[in-house]
C-alpha cells in the first residue's frame, strides 16, 4: 500500500474504536484525506430509532462540512467489521460504503470536481480494495445535475 492509503486505513481503524453500535455490533470507521494533508474521521452512530443512525462516512463528511472543508476532500478510507467483546472491529474482508454513503461522498466529490478515490480496508490485516467513486456509484445524481457546480 502507499503511505496515503496506509494513513487513511489506520485512521479509519482508529476511528472505528469510537463507534456506537450497540444494535448491529458492526463498527465502522471512516477517514477523509483533505487537500492540506489533514485527516477528518468519523465512526458510525446507531440509534434505537434505527432510521436515525449515522454511518461513519456520513459523520466524517458532516464534520468536514462543519469545518467549511467539504470541497477539500481528496480521498476516503473506510473499514468495518463485527465488534469483538472489547468493541473493536474484526474481520479480514474489506468493507465498502453503503449506497447512502456513496451518495453523500458523491456530493463532496462533485463539489471538489474530482472522481474521489475510495479505499476500502479490512478491520484487520492488509486487505484493501481501491475504487474511483464513479465505479461504486455510476451515473450518480448530484449538484452538477442541478447546475450548482
Amino acid at each position: 500500500m502507499t503511505d496515503e492509503i496506509d494513513r487513511l486505513i489506520d485512521a479509519a481503524r482508529a476511528a472505528s474504536a469510537h463507534a456506537h453500535a450497540p444494535y448491529s455490533r458492526f463498527a465502522v470507521g471512516a477517514a477523509l484525506l483533505m487537500a492540506d494533508g489533514g485527516i477528518v474521521t468519523g465512526a458510525n452512530v446507531e440509534n434505537a430509532s434505527y432510521g436515525l443512525s449515522l454511518c461513519a462516512e456520513t459523520v466524517a463528511v458532516a464534520t468536514a462540512s462543519a469545518q467549511g472543508r467539504i470541497a477539500q476532500i481528496v480521498a476516503v478510507g473506510v473499514i468495518g467489521g463485527a465488534m469483538d467483546a472489547d468493541g473493536r472491529a474484526t474481520g479480514h474482508r474489506p468493507v465498502s460504503p453503503c449506497g447512502r454513503c456513496r451518495q453523500v461522498l458523491n456530493e463532496a466529490a462533485q463539489m471538489a470536481g474530482i472522481d474521489l478515490p475510495v479505499h476500502c480496508g479490512a478491520a484487520e490485516g492488509d486487505a484493501v480494495a481501491s475504487y474511483a467513486l464513479s465505479q461504486l456509484l455510476p451515473d450518480a445524481f448530484g449538484p452538477a445535475d442541478l447546475g450548482i457546480v
